[in-house]
């Protein structure tokens, strides 16, 4: 009787082993949530509404985004990083949820690595460094020498100075030694139309926003964020070739709680990077102001990797700034 119990127990015991994969195999069995910590219609919700739709189709179930903002991305990320691991919820997560915040915000409640494990790189956003068309500088090189000789002349419109436009201005101001003044906006609006009027005849902007401002000659791009060029503007240089260290730029991964079972991780991306790779979406995207992933950044590990090299080099920036948590 004993050895007949236990068989029992031990087929009970391989049958819950063998459930595990199974039910991970053949996952998702109902819609799937994708949280985005910012307001709808923007351009990254506009991005993330695309893949969830490509998903969607792939994977035979909806993928429903949810729309979580508030605190600087703080509210979705810690709703996300709330949720059951069970596959069932992802976060569309921006670069300021996971390099900016862990060293801008005191006591942040929750921990890019400890609470989430990355499942793809999605795409770099654009942001680009404008001037008013009187600015007599039609590069960053020129813009150092015009601000150097009139030291604290030239203000430049920002969306505060512990958001990525912001950031990236101080660093500029650092490694150059200029003076630029910084003129937090509340909206981007404003800032745009302020650089327009030459109140603040400089500002750093995403390239989705200050399109048709390039385009009307209303405001001149003389630098793109990051250490690339590019498509759509292949004549702007990068920051980078000016100024080598300042190389902040926004982007976006998708992520997951952890704990969330590794072959759905890989399935997942799998299926993002084939939507990345479609027509319509690699059409879209740059129209957005954004750059997409390809290769090993789209896969867990290789998020993994960009991630924690970002994380430790945004903090080297932001310390080097004198910036402290509040």
């Amino acid at each position: 009787m004993l050895k007949l119990s236990r068989r029992v127990t031990l087929a009970g015991l391989g049958a819950l082993l063998a459930f595990g994969p199974v039910a991970a195999a053949d996952w998702p069995q109902k819609p799937v949530t994708v949280i985005v910590p910012q307001a709808a219609g923007n351009s990254p919700d506009v991005l993330c509404r695309i893949i969830a739709d490509k998903l969607s189709r792939a994977l035979g179930q909806q993928f429903v985004v949810e729309n979580r903002p508030g605190a600087a991305n703080v509210v979705g990320m810690q709703s996300a990083a709330r949720a059951a691991n069970d596959g069932y919820t992802f976060v569309f997560a921006t670069s300021a949820a996971l390099v900016t915040n862990p060293y801008t915000i005191k006591n942040l409640s929750y921990d890019p690595i400890k609470d989430f494990v990355p499942v793809a790189m999605v795409a770099k956003s654009h942001h680009l460094l404008l001037v008013n068309p009187d600015v007599k500088a039609n590069n960053l090189a020129e813009l150092i020498a015009l601000e150097k000789a009139e030291p604290g002349s030239l203000s430049i419109a920002v969306d505060g100075p512990r958001n990525i436009s912001g950031l990236i201005a101080q660093a500029i101001n650092k490694d150059a030694g200029t003076k630029l003044v910084l003129v937090p906006y509340n909206t981007i609006s404003n800032a745009v139309q302020d650089s327009i009027s030459g109140r603040t005849p400089v500002t750093i902007q995403s390239a989705s926003v200050v399109e048709p401002f390039i385009k009307d000659g209303s405001l001149r791009a003389i630098a793109v964020a990051g250490s690339e060029r590019i498509s759509t503007l292949p004549d702007v240089p990068a920051i980078a070739e000016t100024l080598k260290s300042v190389g902040l730029q926004g982007w976006f991964m998708v992520m997951a709680p952890a704990g969330t079972p590794s072959d759905i991780l890989e399935t997942m991306s799998k299926t993002i990077a084939t939507a990345l790779a479609e027509p319509d979406v690699k059409e879209r995207a740059p129209t957005l102001g954004f750059e997409l992933a390809k290769g090993e950044p789209v896969s867990p590990s290789g998020a993994k990797a960009f991630l924690e090299s970002q994380l430790a080099y945004t903090g080297t920036v932001i310390k080097s700034l004198g910036i402290e948590p509040n």
